[in-house]
């Protein structure tokens, strides 16, 4: 896929340049080029003016015209073509209130970081470097471009997508821009719920989100925009069940476990769960003579993850499975104790599979043990669908035919019946009626 697109990409590059204009690939492309890794997009700046790009490409929309940039569309992909310009003032912490159109240098230095500033020319694969970005990705390090305080200043999210890129490339952030953003951490609670949402997505499941979270506790951050998570530090935890120390460093483990797998509903419902699972701890926390206790922490952390759901503006159903991955984790620690039919409904849940990795990855940033991960795997394994979703042995209509008035009692037998299916005590069309006849004829 990523080859289509350079493929697709240089296509506009060249059309650009036969045209008489300048255009390079620009950006993210060019830095996963010199890391060696295939980009899935690719960004293009050009000298054309946005009428001009427009009138060259038969499949286009205009994304930000005002910002000079247009979208051209080759088989069904976006490329994001955009005129080199300058910003003039920024007054909102986001958009500048003026661009002019400008030079490719100019065009340059107007971006965010050094590794984010090189121009590559597509058929040479030559890299025109005028902010010693091919040096920055070399050492592995996060650098504004010009002075960190005015690039953050132009943009507040900057500070985010930072810790981002050190978090996903696994670099570090050089002192002057993490003093930067350490400086003007508070800033970041005027960018919109939606950008926020995204960029700390992408650092949960983009790779190295342990590495992020911590640079978004050490800068101030995290206390800013999610301060129910900063809570977490220090909240000492029961030492048998949790070697590995209190309910922040335990949240670190978890998260250095998700592999990198990109922002499908799933990794982002998984990653979430990870981060909120035990964010009830900090306010449920209690000592008495027994020991350490976090009595409703299940409870108390579907409210607080409730809460900074809704705050980040979720959509209804990651927010609900999200919610259901808290609401169930405790209780695999009662699976092998549990009645054949409460545990195969517990086992048919959906979302199971994302249930059964949060068990997972929270015993293996604790006490280590996983029998009731392979318990349940083993579960799994052995029972079909029939055995998890049995059959309805008697419908609705057969009870009315038996002498059972239409209304709520017909629902409560088909239940009844469903449980004795499930606990392996019936398992005939006969059995079944012999149940009804006996318990609940008489009745």
């Amino acid at each position: 896929m990523g080859n289509d697109n350079r493929r697709n990409a240089e296509a506009i590059v060249r059309l650009l340049k036969q045209s008489g204009y300048e255009a390079y690939f620009v950006g993210g492309c060019v830095r996963d080029f010199i890391l060696g890794s295939v980009s899935s997009d690719y960004d293009i700046v050009t000298s054309a003016r946005p009428d001009e790009i427009v009138s060259l490409f038969p499949n286009t929309i205009a994304i930000g015209a005002q910002f000079g940039v247009v979208a051209v569309i080759v088989e069904n992909h976006l490329y994001e073509v955009a005129t080199f310009r300058g910003d003039d003032a920024y007054e909102d912490g986001r958009h500048p209130s003026r661009i002019h159109f400008s030079s490719a240098r100019e065009d340059v230095f107007r971006r965010d970081f050094t590794i984010n500033g090189l121009l590559m020319e597509p058929d040479s694969d030559k890299i025109i470097d005028y902010i010693d970005g091919r040096a920055d990705i070399e050492k592995k390090t996060i650098r504004t471009i010009g002075d960190p305080e005015k690039r953050f200043n132009e943009d507040f999210l900057r500070m985010l997508r930072a810790i981002r890129f050190a978090a996903n490339l696994n670099f570090v952030i050089e002192p002057a821009t993490q003093q930067a953003i350490r400086k003007n951490s508070a800033k970041i609670k005027q960018i919109s719920a939606e950008r926020l949402r995204e960029e700390l997505g992408k650092i949960l499941t983009r790779g190295g989100a342990r590495h992020g979270f911590e640079l978004m506790d050490c800068t101030g951050i995290l206390k800013e925009i999610l301060p129910e998570v900063h809570k977490l530090k220090g909240v000492e935890q029961p030492p048998r069940f949790h070697p590995e120390g209190d309910v922040w460093q335990h949240t670190l483990n978890m998260l250095d476990l998700l592999t990198q797998s990109g922002e499908t509903d799933e990794n982002l419902c998984l990653a979430w769960s990870v981060l909120l699972h035990d964010v009830g701890k900090a306010v449920t926390r209690t000592e008495d003579e027994n020991g350490v206790h976090f009595y409703g922490h299940v409870q108390q952390g579907e409210k607080i993850a409730d809460d900074i759901m809704q705050r980040l503006k979720f959509s209804r159903a990651q927010k609900e499975t999200v919610l259901n991955l808290i609401h169930y984790h405790m209780v695999f620690m009662n699976v092998q104790k549990m009645r054949p039919a409460r545990l195969k409904r517990f086992l048919r849940m959906p979302d199971y599979d994302l249930h059964l990795e949060l068990h997972r990855l929270d015993c293996l940033a604790s006490h280590g043990m996983l029998d009731n991960y392979e318990f349940c795997r083993d579960q799994l394994q052995s029972l079909d669908q029939d055995d998890l979703h049995p059959p309805r042995l008697l419908t609705g209509d057969d009870l009315i035919l038996m002498g059972f008035a239409p209304g709520k009692v017909i629902g409560k037998i088909l239940l009844a019946l469903e449980e004795e299916q499930l606990e392996g005590r019936i398992v005939t069309i006969e059995e079944a009626r012999d149940y009804v006849r006996t318990k609940w004829m008489k009745q």
